[in-house]
């Protein structure tokens, strides 16, 4: 039956994840930068979509060892502030992203340094063109899917430019062998299985994910676009504390979409404690809406192994609900249907 639905095997793509991680490590050992990036001051990865999700997890695993300011721009042009101090990483999947090529010759116009990470397309060509450094990943992906490599290359790429002082070696091999446990467990469709577990409880609502915006920030923001992508749901996410100044209030009127909520809290034993007390005041007052909640958590030594693990746990939730939607998790037929609108008018 699943097979039936899943008729791209996005269930492999998942699957695959921790030997994705491996192969990035090892495919990482073989670059060899070309330019000299000595008087870089700052860091900006421009890119979209499953492209860019890299560079949010990346910020968040390397928070303590970065030493220069490190930013993502999801737009067609960068920040007025860069200049030729400014490494502008371009990353796109395909290599024919039209914002992250936009970006790129803005970039250029204001006279950065470049560099890419992509499988080919126009973005290879045009910094081959200029000869500048392209860090090639595998083929024959859904760019979501190609999360290893746009994390682990471009973390082990700064480091061999000398811009991130990464202790990697200390937690990938940990989270590595930690996912392959996991998706023994995450694989199975029965209620043995915690992300099937819960996918059959959230399948028909619309979720909602808080998070502390300092661990699981990112996490949250993975999982919103999984189950938009994957199982072709709505879903939304915020970050505590801001949440607590705005989004709290909402929890009032419009009371006849109550039942049809569902939040996930994505918690994390780093989590501040103040910001831990105010999640418990928060879960009190939307509980007093009935609506229904629960805690996810993940086990480890280190806390990157713990988000990456956090990661995999969301890719197998967002998996599930497809499938529980009898829905084809790889196609994003509305993204191909705006692409082709877009290209009409070039």
């Amino acid at each position: 039956m699943v097979h039936m639905i899943d008729k791209e095997n996005m269930y492999n793509a998942i699957w695959n994840f921790p030997d994705n991680l491996s192969d990035a490590l090892s495919l990482s050992n073989n670059i060899k930068p070309r330019t000299n990036y000595a008087e870089i001051n700052n860091i900006l990865i421009v890119g979209m979509g499953g492209s860019a999700i890299g560079a949010d997890i990346l910020s968040t695993l390397e928070k303590d060892n970065m030493n220069i300011p490190f930013f993502i721009s999801r737009d067609y042009t960068v920040p007025n502030w860069v200049n030729k101090h400014t490494l502008v990483i371009c990353s796109s999947y395909s290599g024919n992203t039209e914002e992250t090529l936009s970006s790129l010759d803005d970039a250029l116009n204001k006279g950065a340094q470049v560099c890419g990470i992509t499988t080919g397309g126009l973005l290879e060509d045009n910094l081959k063109s200029l000869d500048k450094d392209v860090i090639h990943i595998p083929k024959g992906m859904q760019p979501r899917a190609a999360l290893a490599y746009s994390v682990i290359v471009i973390i082990l790429f700064l480091k061999k430019i000398k811009l991130l002082n990464t202790k990697i070696d200390n937690w990938l091999n940990d989270s590595i062998k930690s996912i392959k446990k996991n998706r023994d467990l995450y694989k199975i469709d029965s209620n043995k299985n915690p992300t099937f577990k819960l996918a059959e409880k959230i399948y028909n609502k619309i979720p909602i994910i808080y998070s502390n915006s300092t661990s699981y920030g990112v996490a949250a923001f993975r999982l919103k676009g999984q189950l938009n992508e994957n199982s072709k749901m709505l879903c939304y996410c915020s970050e505590l504390p801001e949440m607590n100044h705005n989004e709290i209030v909402g929890w009032e009127n419009n009371h006849i979409f109550f039942k049809h909520l569902f939040v996930i809290w994505l918690n994390d034993q780093s989590d501040n404690d103040r910001v831990k007390y105010r999640q418990k005041i928060t879960q009190s007052i939307i509980a007093e809406k009935g609506v229904e909640q629960t805690i996810i958590q993940m086990d480890g030594k280190y806390f990157q192994s713990r988000l990456l693990n956090m990661i995999h746990y969301i890719d197998w939730l967002s998996y599930w609900c497809a499938i529980r939607n009898n829905t084809n998790p790889t196609p994003v037929k509305n993204i191909d249907k705006l692409k082709a609108e877009l290209k009409k008018r070039q």
